[in-house]
């Protein structure tokens, strides 16, 4: 199993920095499987350099996590330990609470092995991997198709680090062209003015945009809040 690799964007609004990074981590599920990914996350951060821009007021940030606001997405291949039974049969509970106790990245991250301090919304879809080509069933579902059983997990994720980001919505689409289910996030953020005198907030709850036109359909997995962070709960 080999790490993917990623790719990550620098960019400066007014005076606040923001960081993207898109990473696809070293997958297999096997005990032990998830130190490799939590590897691969600080060989990210260690390695991940920026060249250095010298405004009017600053110089722009080197690493990932000189940056103000930072969001981390992309196939993190963090599964779900727990045997391919147990997971189906809570998957059609609807139980994403006895799952996600079950989560490696979550397990990982209370331990503080890895993204100690990020957030992640909360979860209420179920596991994006692995299904079967163009199907909604899961892979190994089926015995009569010759394809490998992977047991259901939450291997796409959307993080972000920093202060001055709310999350406004977290859903998955249902794109059936990959054996994954694609994650969707809308944030607000609040950026610093160039005159440092006072803090604009720019979400698109004080725009014209119709957050639900952002989205794909989420078939009812979770409801949209258009109105900013008060009724808000994070992880």
């Amino acid at each position: 199993f080999v790490f993917q690799g990623s790719i990550s964007i620098s960019m400066t609004l007014h005076q606040t920095s923001f960081c993207f990074v898109c990473s696809h981590l070293t997958s297999g599920q096997k005990e032990g499987d998830e130190m490799r990914r939590n590897s691969d996350v600080l060989e990210i951060l260690r390695k991940t350099r920026f060249p250095m821009v010298y405004g009017q007021y600053e110089r722009s940030p080197e690493t990932i996590l000189e940056h103000d606001r930072i969001i981390w997405l992309g196939d993190l291949n963090y599964r779900i330990a727990l045997s391919y039974r147990s997971v189906k049969a809570l998957v059609e509970m609807r139980n994403w609470k006895a799952l996600l106790e079950k989560d490696q990245l979550r397990i990982e991250q209370r331990g503080g092995r890895v993204f100690a301090g990020w957030n992640e919304g909360r979860i209420y879809f179920p596991p994006t991997y692995k299904y079967s080509t163009n199907s909604d069933k899961y892979a190994g579902e089926d015995m009569n198709q010759k394809e490998k059983r992977r047991t259901p997990a939450w291997c796409d994720r959307i993080l972000w680090y920093g202060r001055g980001l709310g999350q406004l919505s977290y859903v998955r689409g249902e794109s059936r062209f990959s054996d994954h289910r694609p994650v969707y996030s809308v944030f607000s953020a609040e950026v610093e003015s160039i005159n440092h005198s006072r803090i604009q907030k720019m979400s698109c709850s004080s725009s014209q945009l119709d957050i639900g036109e952002l989205l794909p359909y989420s078939y009812g997995y979770t409801d949209i809040n258009p109105y900013g962070y008060t009724d808000l709960n994070f992880y």
